[in-house]
């Protein structure tokens, strides 16, 4: 059978270094993203390993996926991996500061944008039968909450849940389903949640060893090359230097 994958948000950080892992492997990309001359590069970049195909796409945009979906070659037809990296955080700052359409453009990409392709997606999926996947981007804030995660905690407690309940009504078709929570990665992640404030960026990773891209796509793509009997419903991965800290109390002076 053909391997084939579909990445979304491959335009950098996990998504990119997903793209890089599978096309060393050889397989079949579909390579989704915003910024298009990422893409282009991206492309020009893997072509000589593998064969790609790149497609401008908001994931929020319900008709623009579905019109991907169709014009995908025929070699998608029996998809094998799906991974819905696409998502973001915005406004690290507490709930009553935090503008309501940081909110709304959080829940329209990390939610229903996940919803939109993997809806798309799914007969493909289910046309490869055993052996397919679907690996969604969560994170560490679907189980451990902080100050500052509001809206995005929430959406990745969707992915999480949204994961599981997948898994179940995708018994008997042989696709796989695992929701894969990174903790503390250097990415671009954090410029796009504080709108570019490289200091900002800089402060969070400083005197530490946070995850890279490439610890993550190890790891999607070892989910998607298990053997078929084995489904990993939950990943959970952390940095060594990284853990959890008490519980915040507020007294009185």
């Amino acid at each position: 059978m053909d391997k084939t994958v579909f990445i979304t948000g491959a335009t950098s950080g996990f998504g990119r270094a997903s793209a890089r892992r599978f096309a060393a492997a050889g397989w079949t990309l579909a390579l989704a993203g915003r910024r298009f001359e990422r893409l282009q590069a991206l492309q020009e970049e893997l072509s000589p390993q593998a064969e790609v195909h790149i497609y401008r796409l908001d994931v929020r945009d319900t008709d623009a996926v579905r019109a991907v979906a169709a014009e995908l070659p025929p070699v998608f037809a029996r998809l094998r991996t799906l991974v819905n990296n696409a998502g973001l955080a915005l406004a690290p700052t507490k709930a009553p500061k935090v503008a309501l359409e940081d909110w709304h453009t959080m829940i329209d990409t990390n939610v229903t944008g996940l919803v939109n392709v993997t809806h798309a997606l799914l007969p493909a999926l289910i046309a490869y039968g055993r052996g397919a996947s679907i690996v969604n981007l969560g994170s560490v804030a679907a189980q451990w909450p902080y100050p500052g995660s509001h809206v995005y905690g929430a959406t990745k407690a969707f992915v999480k849940q949204f994961s599981l309940n997948l898994r179940c009504d995708l018994l008997g078709t042989g696709v796989r389903v695992t929701d894969i929570a990174p903790g503390l990665a250097e990415t671009e992640f954090t410029l796009v949640r504080t709108g570019g404030d490289q200091a900002a960026s800089d402060r969070l990773y400083r005197g530490t060893e946070p995850l890279r891209p490439e610890d993550i796509a190890e790891q999607i793509f070892y989910l998607a090359n298990l053997p078929d009997h084995i489904n990993i419903n939950r990943l959970e991965i952390m940095p060594t230097r990284q853990a959890w800290s008490p519980f915040a109390i507020d007294r009185d002076e």
